[in-house]
């Protein structure tokens, strides 16, 4: 009986790394509509991770506080920032960009950012929908008509033009609670497959 609990004892112990690993370095399926990149990250994941140090600038001197950081739910990029739009969308002005000390941001003119892009779902968004012209996308995005506009033949229905840099200010303003404009991938197009991906707008943000 005596080496039994021992052989269990042991099991247990050589197990501790193993689960104390898995305690700091949990893995979370996160929306990825709402952990986007930040403007000027390098375009591969990776090597954004392994140039981020996690000092926190970038989130610092966002005036808007769009910046977040993941903590225990990142996983092996706790620490690192990400933009979740459905709260707070980027505003560009570049000064993230300008305060990282690594190569993790890099300095880039707003027309060459590329967060991704704006896609909508044209099964929940109202002029889409017939339930009026609302236009709040349209009227919030910084670069105007090269990013996103109405499409007058089709009474005045928006839609995402190639400029579209994906800096999110349209899916905070977007009063659709299911949110019918998100940010992609460029390679995911900006219209979306009917119905796929709606969501509840959260109401509070959750780390």
């Amino acid at each position: 009986m005596q080496k039994v609990t021992v052989g269990f004892g042991l099991i247990a112990f050589s197990s501790l790394p193993y689960i104390l690993s898995k305690l700091l370095f949990p893995t979370v399926l996160a929306d990825a509509h709402t952990r986007i990149p930040l403007p000027g990250a390098l375009p591969n994941r990776a090597d954004f991770l392994a140039a981020c140090i996690g000092c926190g600038l970038c989130g610092e001197i966002c005036p808007v506080d769009s910046i977040k950081f993941h903590s225990v739910d990142g996983g092996f990029a706790a620490n690192t920032p990400y933009i979740d739009p459905s709260r707070i969308g980027c505003i560009l002005c570049g000064y993230c960009m300008e305060v990282c000390p690594t190569e993790a941001l890099t300095v880039t003119d707003i027309r060459e950012v590329d967060m991704g892009t704006a896609q909508i779902d044209r099964v929940a968004c109202y002029p889409w929908v017939d339930k009026g012209v609302c236009g709040a996308c349209v009227s919030v995005c910084p670069l105007g008509d090269e990013a996103i506009d109405f499409e007058f033949a089709n009474f005045y229905r928006p839609v995402v033009k190639e400029g579209c840099v994906g800096c999110g200010q349209c899916v905070e303003v977007c009063p659709e609670p299911s949110l019918p404009i998100r940010i992609v991938d460029r390679s995911q197009g900006t219209t979306a497959r009917h119905g796929v991906g709606i969501r509840k707008k959260p109401e509070m943000m959750r780390f």
